[in-house]
């Protein structure tokens, strides 16, 4: 009997499936070109998002369709499936999937079998129970998201050139960002600058009327670029007007008023909420043992506890960090993005050395520091133990990602844009109707009356 090639099914195409599965071509490749592997990719999404550039994407710096790495081109050598995992048959060793065409013809899930399985669904926003935030807030996680965000504000400043209402003006004239991670920072701190760079287009709009806050539960910003670089920051973001209110949460945005716990009220027509992530809710169904957050129980070689054949890493996996002092508990990685790229290399290694029936070695990383990006030309960074801020900051901070974000097509797009950005003037436009591409012509469609109807 000829034998069946082994099966390696990588459910997810975040960072995580997207940099196992390209690390996967290559180390596999004599496997594949002789036919005894095969790899599958499942996502609902054709592409990739790489999220350190959603900042730069809302404010125009990079245009969207260079934000996405397109998951058929770069994993030329695998089989691509769009869809969600919906259940994991860890026993029998297949994955249930809903694909588009299976909820059209009304079917049943498509069932994939696996030798191997990489458990990446990635993570979603987390709310909280905010009365008001489901109907008004915008998140921001996704390329969707950031650019209706930059047409959202863009319309806020046309709402407010065009009304004598002061209430109505002031409202759309205040920006509210819930969170003080690297999302919430940097989102708020380019899109402030976008909106002062814009105000020289609108004749009775001052850069000082627009009222940008950042709302943090912690008594700090940025905790990442350690303690003296987020006081840099703080003070940085203040000294162009930005209100900052640490130790404060938001109560409710019913009616478009953020209501704070600090008592304060703001009348807001636009509340963006960047409070943190969690596991996707699909890993309950997965069969797999779940720590008190809902992330998968992994061991330090990428294996899920117990579970024979099956593999996790990146915001969906608690990974005990080898580099933590003892501890007990002991210490997990945290669930960013420089874990999530590292943690699948060594995912596809140790996969690889399965197929080949060698052991899998333990993931183990060197903290390299964390950088981030205050605006155009403006930025901090902690190094190596070396603390960097202003436009030296920035530049690393575009380097870096520059250096992280997969094949040398999408870097050079993304470099060809900065250089562009940096001769011509920022593009200030806003194009909300692509959010809703049909709403003219189903309007010009119901609008037409029948001749017989005359």
């Amino acid at each position: 009997m000829t034998k069946q090639p082994a099966h390696i099914v990588v459910a997810g195409g975040g960072y995580v499936g997207l940099y196992t599965a390209h690390r996967l071509q290559r180390r596999l490749r004599r496997e594949l070109g002789r036919g005894t592997v095969r790899i599958t990719v499942i996502s609902p999404e054709p592409y990739m998002t790489y999220q350190p550039f959603l900042p730069e994407a809302a404010a125009g710096s990079i245009s969207p369709r260079h934000v996405v790495v397109p998951l058929r081109r770069v994993l030329a050598k695998c089989r691509f499936v769009p869809g969600v995992v919906t259940a994991v048959d860890t026993e029998g060793h297949s994955v249930s999937v809903r694909t588009v065409a299976g909820e059209e013809a009304g079917g049943e899930p498509l069932r994939i079998a696996y030798d191997e399985l990489v458990l990446a669904p990635g993570s979603i926003s987390r709310t909280l129970p905010v009365p008001g935030l489901a109907e008004h807030g915008i998140g921001f996680k996704t390329v969707e998201e950031a650019i209706g965000l930059r047409n959202h504000v863009l319309e806020q400043l046309d709402i407010a050139s065009s009304t004598r209402d002061s209430a109505v003006r002031s409202a759309a004239l205040t920006f509210v960002f819930v969170g003080g991670g690297y999302a919430g920072v940097e989102a708020l701190a380019e899109l402030e600058d976008m909106g002062r760079y814009a105000c020289r287009y609108y004749h009775n709009i001052r850069p000082e009327e627009q009222k940008w806050m950042l709302v943090e539960a912690t008594d700090r910003i940025l905790p990442e670029v350690g303690e003296e670089m987020g006081r840099y920051a703080q003070r940085e973001l203040r000294g162009r007007n930005i209100d900052i209110r640490l130790g404060t949460r938001l109560e409710s945005c019913e009616d478009r008023t953020a209501v704070l716990s600090d008592g304060s009220r703001h009348p807001a027509r636009t509340l963006v909420w960047t409070a943190g992530v969690k596991p996707h809710p699909v890993l309950a169904a997965c069969g797999v043992p779940l720590d008190d957050r809902g992330r998968v129980r992994c061991t330090t070689t990428l294996r899920v506890e117990g579970v024979e054949h099956v593999w996790s890493a990146g915001d969906a996996a608690a990974v005990p960090d080898l580099t933590a002092p003892p501890a007990d508990p002991p210490a997990l990685c945290a669930p960013n993005a420089q874990h999530a790229v590292r943690q699948a290399r060594r995912l596809a290694d140790n996969i690889a050395a399965a197929v080949r029936g060698r052991p899998a070695a333990d993931y183990r990383h060197r903290n390299a520091g964390s950088v981030a990006s205050l605006g155009l030309h403006k930025g901090v960074a902690r190094i190596y133990g070396r603390r960097l801020k202003g436009f030296p900051a920035w530049l690393l901070h575009r380097a870096y990602h520059l250096s992280r974000v997969p094949t040398f097509n999408r870097k050079a797009r993304v470099l060809a844009e900065w250089t562009l950005a940096g001769l011509f003037k920022r593009e200030i436009v806003s194009l909300g109707s692509l959010e809703h591409p049909r709403a003219e012509f189903e309007l010009a469609a119901g609008s037409r009356r029948h001749p017989e109807d005359t």
